[in-house]
């Protein structure tokens, strides 16, 4: 279940290496399945464009694969979020695929990984991907009646705009940006910096955007092409270029479905699909034409982690990020950047 990321980006096949069918032997028994048995569960996936949807087909292929080690998976795809998240709450799914800031709900240790400039490239990600597949980490990714299966990057959001001059924070504000209804964080930054955030959904800011409702939408590259960005920016706008967020996917489950083996299990193959889900997101970044891009100056970039940072450890205050999750971030930024100035200050 951890390659319905992967066979979504890429089409790869589910193999499994003998440690790993081992591993999947001992989880099947710890369940009290018989050898030939099929562990059935019934997944479901938050697809924009349902079943026609490259998640929904990635992960319809993948379930051919999982036939061969036994594992029946029955599949749904949602074109609504929030009602996915509702089918999982009402026991209707034993799983769900969803966007990392709908999974806070579920599990604020992983939901805070979608924090706001906490992990400033992929190289980051895969280095925090391969942490928490660690089993001493195991109990943070389980949060009462659900647990966190699996976590996979969905690639960095920039900011869109619909004009060039929109290069620097101070320039933003007096602009309308749009931000995720349920997500207070990204409220907050743009409030602070002097715009208007304009409410969205996942599925109506791109619209918003290209009809011009907004002047700002943060989006992860491979909106682009899929929701048709450069119509809002046109003909005078471009792409900030500087990552605000590491968005990820995140599937979640009910914890008395997935016991702890088979959830390590899920957990270690998600880590290890990294690589092929890097290669499509580089792949969908190097579609778009450079023309496009707006370079940022250092100095706007320093503007950008203050600001970004300090949201974060307000958020923190609040009880909305979790201090233990950006705690293991900061070492992760501070481990790749060991220059950085928030390495030698303990506020977050």
């Amino acid at each position: 279940m951890a390659l319905l990321f992967v066979a979504a980006a890429n089409g790869s096949a589910l193999t499994l290496t003998d440690k790993q069918q081992t591993q999947l032997k001992q989880a099947r028994q710890s369940m009290g399945l018989a050898e030939n048995e099929k562990l059935k569960r019934h997944i479901c996936l938050w697809d924009l464009s349902g079943r026609s949807g490259p998640v929904y087909n990635g992960a319809t292929n993948l379930r051919v694969d999982l036939l061969r080690y036994n594992v029946d998976i029955s599949l749904e795809a949602f074109t609504n979020e929030g009602v996915l998240v509702a089918s999982l709450k009402n026991g209707h799914c034993d799983a769900a695929l969803m966007s990392g800031f709908r999974a806070r709900q579920f599990n604020r240790f992983t939901g805070s990984i979608d924090a706001l400039g906490a992990l400033p490239t992929l190289e980051h990600v895969n280095l925090l991907l391969r942490t928490l597949a660690h089993p001493k980490l195991a109990d943070n990714m389980v949060s009462n009646k659900f647990q966190t299966l699996a976590i996979t990057p969905a690639g960095a959001a920039y900011l869109f705009v619909n004009d060039r001059a929109l290069n620097s924070l101070s320039k933003v504000a007096g602009k309308k940006v749009a931000v995720l209804d349920f997500d207070p964080g990204q409220s907050k930054m743009v409030t602070r910096i002097g715009a208007t955030p304009v409410a969205s959904t996942l599925a109506t800011a791109p619209s918003q955007f290209n009809n011009g409702s907004v002047d700002v939408l943060p989006a992860p590259l491979i909106a682009y092409q899929a929701l048709e960005l450069y119509k809002g920016m046109e003909p005078a706008g471009g792409i900030v270029d500087y990552p605000i967020v590491q968005l990820t996917a995140q599937l979640i489950a009910h914890t008395d479905r997935f016991p702890p083996a088979f959830a390590g299990l899920i957990r270690e193959v998600a880590a290890d699909s990294f690589r092929s889900v890097q290669t499509a997101l580089e792949k969908e970044a190097g579609r778009i034409p450079s023309h496009w891009w707006i370079p940022l100056p250092d100095e706007e970039k320093r503007d950008y982690n203050s600001m970004m940072r300090d949201a974060r450890i307000k958020l923190r205050s609040s009880g909305y990020y979790d201090p233990a999750m950006l705690s293991i971030m900061k070492r992760i930024r501070c481990t790749l950047e060991a220059d950085r100035p928030e390495c030698s200050q303990s506020t977050e």
